[in-house]
């Protein structure tokens, strides 16, 4: 369950990522995506996807677009964010389909509220990185110690007032 927990952070986490914020809102209503040739794809695209190209003609064109856009960020990203990204789908194909379910979820939750509140979200994900272990550890200690009702509460509450450390001039 700790593993979720953490598993639903990193998924907020990734919305702050910058290479999620690339593309603009959509300002008018969506559209069904056109279908997409195989041959539109760049080189490295159709080496990555080569599994799919027997199959590309006939896949719906939601699913083509999808598989091209991840073939572009997969390709974008450094052998780091792969590595993390490899390691991460690795702990998500090991996880129950209930907990997949629940985190989807949460997913959706998030991508539900309004900018300002996702904003709050990301700020106080980095305020927990940022923490050192032990208080991490104590955190976490706490939040399983509290009710469902507590946990809600505080889901609900306005962020506590940041405090900033005093200057010296």
């Amino acid at each position: 369950m700790i593993r979720a927990f953490f598993f639903s952070v990193c998924v907020i986490a990734a919305a702050a990522n910058s290479t999620f914020a690339q593309a603009p809102p959509p300002s008018a209503p969506a559209e069904a995506p056109a279908s997409r040739e195989w041959q539109s794809l760049s080189p490295d695209q159709q080496h990555l996807l080569k599994s799919y190209q027997d199959k590309w003609n006939t896949l719906p064109a939601e699913r083509q677009q999808a598989l091209a856009k991840g073939s572009q960020r997969w390709l974008s990203m450094t052998p780091e964010q792969r590595s993390s990204a490899q390691q991460r789908f690795g702990q998500w194909r090991s996880m129950p389909p209930e907990q997949r379910q629940e985190l989807r979820d949460r997913w959706q939750q998030y991508k539900s509220l309004p900018p300002e509140q996702q904003q709050r979200v990301r700020q106080s994900f980095q305020r927990f990185r940022q923490m050192p272990p032990e208080q991490k550890s104590e955190l976490r200690k706490q939040w399983r110690q509290m009710s469902p009702e507590q946990r809600r509460s505080i889901r609900q509450a306005p962020p506590p007032p940041r405090v900033s450390p005093p200057r010296s001039h």
